[in-house]
C-alpha cells in the first residue's frame, strides 16, 4: 500500500521559522517534521507520495528519492486550494487503496489497525478518530453520526455533534478521487476533505472508523513543537 503525505503548506503560524523553509522542514526533536510522518507509516507502506507546494524543492532536496529504504515520489500542488485537492494530485500515482497521514502530524499510534480495518471491511474511507473534550471538539473536525454510521465531518462546530475528532490519518479506496472530483470549493475557496468524505457517505461509500490508541500533536505553532518534543522525549 502506498502513502499519500500532504506537505504543501507554508505554516504561517510558525513564522518566522517558515519564512525561508516549508513547514515540512521545521525541526521537531532534532528532525524535520516530515521525518516523523515517514517513520510513523514506514512499517506499513511501499512508497511515499509527498505533495509539495510552498518551497517544495527544499523538501525534495532534503529527502531525495527515498527515506531509509522506502521510495519517495513527489507531486506538486501549485495553489493552496485545500486538502482534498492535495490528495487528488496523487491520483495518477497511487493504485488501489492508500493510506494518508497529514504532513504536520507527529503521531504514534495504531496505524496498522486503520489499514487492517480498511482492507477487511472493503471500505472506501477509514478514519482514525479520537474521543476528545467538548472544548477541543469545537476547535477541529468531528464526526456527525447516525447510530453507528458516519454521515459527515463538521469543522469547528459551535455545538459539536459528537466528541469523535479526526486525527489526520485516513485510509481510502480509489473512490475518493471520484468524490473529490464531485465536490465544489467551500466558502474559503478550498476543496475540503470532509466534503469528499460526506460525498462518499451520500453516494453508497462505506465509511469505517478506528479508535485511536496512542498520542499525537498537530504541529501548527511553537507551542505545538514544544508539546511534540515533550512527548517524543517520554516515548
Amino acid at each position: 500500500m502506498k502513502a499519500v503525505v500532504p506537505a504543501a503548506g507554508r505554516g504561517s503560524r510558525l513564522r518566522p521559522k517558515t519564512d525561508d523553509r516549508p513547514k515540512a522542514l521545521v525541526t521537531v526533536g532534532e528532525k524535520p517534521l516530515l521525518s516523523h510522518v515517514f517513520e510513523t507509516i514506514e512499517p506499513h507502506v511501499s512508497e511515499y507520495v509527498v505533495v509539495i507546494g510552498y518551497r517544495g524543492e527544499q523538501t525534495r532536496d532534503r529527502f531525495g528519492s527515498r527515506y531509509n529504504e522506502t521510495p519517495i515520489t513527489y507531486v506538486k500542488q501549485p495553489n493552496r486550494d485545500g486538502l482534498a485537492s492535495a490528495v487528488q494530485r496523487a491520483e495518477s500515482i497511487v493504485e488501489g487503496n492508500f493510506i494518508q497521514l497529514n504532513g504536520d502530524n507527529v503521531l504514534r499510534g495504531n496505524v496498522d489497525d486503520v489499514i487492517q480495518t480498511h482492507e477487511n471491511r472493503n471500505a472506501d474511507a477509514t478514519l482514525l478518530v479520537q474521543k476528545v473534550s467538548r472544548e477541543r471538539a469545537m476547535r477541529g473536525g468531528v464526526l456527525s453520526m447516525e447510530g453507528d454510521t458516519v454521515k459527515r465531518i463538521v469543522e469547528k462546530p459551535d455545538e459539536p455533534p459528537s466528541r469523535l475528532a479526526v486525527t489526520g490519518c485516513f485510509a481510502f479506496s480509489p473512490k475518493v478521487f471520484d468524490a473529490i472530483a464531485s465536490i465544489t470549493p467551500s466558502a474559503r475557496g478550498e476543496y475540503e476533505l470532509p466534503d469528499a468524505i460526506e460525498w462518499l457517505a451520500r453516494n453508497g461509500g462505506t465509511i469505517e472508523t478506528v479508535d485511536f490508541d496512542g498520542w499525537r500533536v498537530n504541529v501548527n505553532t511553537e507551542k505545538d513543537i514544544a508539546s511534540a518534543e515533550a512527548r517524543l522525549d517520554t516515548g
